[in-house]
């Protein structure tokens, strides 16, 4: 396991992103599953720099399991912000136009539907939300 932590802010992706596709790379990931991978990412943290710390800033930390059967990836990230399960939203009506359709949701409805797991949980005052990737 590798982990990592940094402020919650969105300049932080890049690193964020670098971290992770550094041990993807490093076991073989295809790019397919990468790309989603780094979609995610951006998305979840974009999410946790906005709307986790109402008071200011934070910080969140990711870690990062390779498991070898089935090959696949587990992400983790940890924040100390606000408790919010982002799997509670109802999941965006894609047979509307955009016009049509509430604003958000979308994103962590991309996450759900490209990860192979997304999973949630507030435990000891911290959001824990793990995403799962086979490749």
């Amino acid at each position: 396991m590798n982990e990592l932590t940094v402020d919650a802010t969105v300049e932080n992706i890049p690193t964020v992103t670098d971290f992770v596709d550094e041990q993807l790379e490093a076991h073989g990931c295809p790019m397919k599953a990468q790309m989603q991978i780094d979609i995610a990412i951006d998305e979840l943290l974009s999410n946790i720099a906005y709307y986790a710390y109402s008071s200011g800033s934070g910080t969140v930390t990711i870690r990062v399991e390779i498991a070898e059967e089935p090959l696949s990836v587990l992400i983790t990230f940890i924040d100390n912000g606000v408790p919010y399960d982002p799997l509670k939203k109802e999941d965006p009506d894609t047979t509307l136009s955009a016009d049509q359709r509430d604003i958000g949701g979308l994103g962590i409805y991309m996450v759900k539907k490209s990860m192979d797991g997304v999973e949630y949980e507030y435990k000891d005052g911290q959001n824990v939300l793990k995403i799962t990737k086979k490749f």
